[in-house]
């Protein structure tokens, strides 16, 4: 089978250039090919000769993400991809514009088994985990569509990232190294629903990147009935888990509150979120909730986020309620997936072979 090129780091890559008898130095300019220019195919790689291209494609292959739609705000410019894959599988990702320059939101796996009840992402379970070259790639395709450089990562699209622990920690190596893309960690926020074991794991590491946990109530209640996880993992262990990642790492953690109307967005819940963090090195992230038609889940009224939010401040609490960019093409992740797979399968083909 070919080698997966775009998931090796650099050390990797030249012992495998040297295993083929090439110099030592061909890793260098194939590498810079692969992460600072970002092309999807060796005959790109103009400056080498077509016999070590012609090797190159013989032993390695580029997992690279292909624009099947992409969709673009008409209120502030954000672009919604939907990347289709190599197998055919789709994911999706994000950019939005900001004054500081250009955030991607990247998926880490296609689709998702955390089956959180207010997403999109999870409704049909998970297909498969994504490898380090695929989340790569999204960035990669984005940047090349539109011209621009890509200077923040959050990893909150489709999929758990702490799910796919390897392949996430892969990734994380490859877009901060010096030799590709060179992203700061300080640049990038990983985003996990609470697989507490990974918090610990995660925090040994050190990576000094902002960990974002999706918290979204403040009790094992609420949050067994929103969250699945919660009842593996409930929120007292969840957050002693925090705590202990904020002291090994000297790290803020944000708290993804996403606000549902008549679930989660009461007085008494703002009041128990601030007892239950209290003392904590933290942010807290409030999100009117993105409507989707399964869920049946609905946006807390404007008057209702700013009394929660008020509850918080008035607490000490450092809050901000996150601006609804997007919103015209459903900017949240999963949704186009799950359209275009439904719109896939009422094609009259589809159902003449089923």
């Amino acid at each position: 089978m070919k080698k997966d090129i775009l998931s090796m780091t650099m050390e990797e890559l030249t012992e495998e250039i040297v295993s083929l008898g090439l110099p030592k130095y061909r890793a260098g300019q194939i590498y810079r090919w692969l992460h600072k220019v970002g092309v999807q195919d060796f005959s790109e790689m103009t400056d080498l000769s077509l016999q070590l291209r012609n090797t190159l494609n013989d032993n390695f292959v580029i997992f690279s993400c292909n624009i099947e739609k992409k969709l673009i705000s008409e209120y502030d410019s954000t672009v919604k991809y939907l990347f289709s894959l190599h197998d055919g599988e789709f994911v999706e990702s994000v950019v939005m514009k900001y004054k500081y320059g250009y955030t991607v939101c990247v998926s880490s796996q296609v689709g998702c088994r955390m089956g959180c009840k207010f997403c999109a992402s999870t409704l049909a379970g998970v297909v498969r985990n994504l490898y380090p070259s695929e989340i790569l790639s999204q960035i990669y395709a984005a940047e090349r569509d539109l011209g621009v450089r890509i200077s923040h990562v959050v990893m909150m699209g489709m999929g758990e990232p702490l799910d796919n622990y390897e392949n996430v920690l892969r990734f994380l190596r490859l877009i901060s190294d010096d030799y590709g893309k060179n992203i700061s960690m300080r640049h990038i926020s990983l985003s996990t629903c609470g697989i507490v074991p990974k918090i610990y794991e995660l925090a040994q590491l050190d990576l000094q990147l902002t960990l974002s946990v999706s918290l979204h109530a403040p009790n094992n209640e609420i949050r067994s009935a929103m969250m699945p996880v919660n009842r593996k993992w409930p929120v007292e262990t969840l957050i002693e888990a925090c705590r202990s990642y904020t002291e090994k790492t000297s790290r803020r953690i944000s708290f993804e509150y996403a606000l549902v109307a008549g679930q989660n967005d009461s007085p008494v819940c703002a009041k128990q979120l601030a007892s239950l963090l209290h003392g904590m090195l933290c942010h807290i992230n409030l999100i009117p909730v993105n409507e989707v038609r399964e869920t049946g889940c609905r946006e807390s009224s404007p008057a209702d986020v700013k009394r929660f939010s008020d509850i918080l401040s008035a607490k000490g609490y450092a809050v901000t309620v996150r601006r609804k960019l997007g919103s015209d093409i459903n900017a949240a992740c999963g949704q186009l997936r799950r359209n275009t797979i439904k719109n896939n399968q009422n094609r009259p083909e589809n159902k003449e072979q089923s």
